[in-house]
């Protein structure tokens, strides 16, 4: 991996674990709050395969996500938005068939509605965030212009 690639998927998982935390279990506690989830966001209950609490596992696979976004995001057509929602999907999916079953549950809610519904809304707000904080992560410079450096603008 080139050091670009390794920079896009670092800034990748940042971006995934900022996601979760502002915008994932931000709208799960906004669904709390209005009584639509009978649970409140930011859960630390430990939760199998390692017992870790909920919180700081999906903060885990956040990162992971938004890492594999990171380095994948420049490889694949289309706009941004839609890479969000993708990964929003694919994020999704993941958590319905395989970890909610891993922590004991039925895959995909038990293909209950509702559930299903919340889920797919917290994962798609997540793909935004991601889609809205990974470029704001990435290195610019500053002024707009580019510069070259000479070794003379080195301190020796």
């Amino acid at each position: 991996m080139t050091q670009a690639s390794t920079t896009r998927v670092f800034l990748g998982c940042v971006a995934g674990a900022l996601s979760i935390l502002v915008f994932h279990q931000t709208t799960l506690q906004l669904f709390f709050w209005l009584g639509w989830a009978p649970q409140a966001a930011f859960r630390i209950a430990q939760v199998p395969p390692f017992n870790a609490p909920l919180v700081v596992s999906i903060t885990f696979w956040g990162a992971v996500y938004g890492g594999l976004f990171g380095l994948l995001s420049p490889r694949v057509k289309g706009t941004s938005l839609l890479k969000g929602a993708v990964a929003g999907l694919c994020a999704m999916i993941l958590g319905w068939f395989v970890f909610l079953p891993l922590m004991g549950h039925p895959a995909a809610f038990g293909w209950h509605a509702w559930p299903m519904l919340r889920s797919l809304v917290a994962y798609q707000m997540w793909g935004l965030g991601l889609n809205l904080v990974l470029p704001l992560l990435h290195p610019r410079r500053l002024g707009g212009r580019s510069r070259t450096w000479s070794t003379r603008h080195l301190a020796v």
